[in-house]
């Protein structure tokens, strides 16, 4: 599958592969496919903070472990986690078989909810996946 052509429009993304959805005023955070097709089986998913805790764009907010490698999660937008997905602790694999529904990652309370707006548009993430892929 060519990733670049699995790019949802209704999302907003980061050049670390995570994905941000605006449901009511809130964002839902993913990896997007490209990054679950570089991570290879999603054996373990880590997170470094809790709901009601503030983040910082960015920040780490915690690891996803495959069988190739472990790699840092990055919230895209500053603000307050609201919710993590407690489904992953036990079942990880959800990343491999929906990253765009079910294997969300957190949802967060943006504290401006316009940095959405800087993130990368989807025709952008394309661009640069695409630049990527050598």
């Amino acid at each position: 599958m060519n990733q670049a052509s699995d790019v949802k429009e209704d999302r907003r993304y980061t050049k670390d592969h995570e994905w941000a959805l605006v449901e009511n005023g809130q964002l839902r955070v993913g990896i997007s496919a490209f990054a679950v097709e570089q991570l290879g089986d999603i054996t373990l998913v880590n997170w470094s903070v809790a709901p009601g805790e503030s983040v910082k764009a960015g920040q780490v907010f915690g690891t996803i472990e495959s069988v190739k490698t472990l790699s840092d999660l990055f919230a895209p937008v500053a603000g307050t986690v609201v919710e993590l997905n407690g489904a992953l602790e036990n079942a990880p694999e959800r990343v491999n078989e929906d990253c765009w529904q079910a294997g969300w990652m957190l949802l967060i309370a943006p504290t401006d909810p316009a940095a959405i707006e800087k993130l990368l548009a989807p025709a952008a993430y394309r661009e640069h996946i695409a630049s990527l892929d050598h």
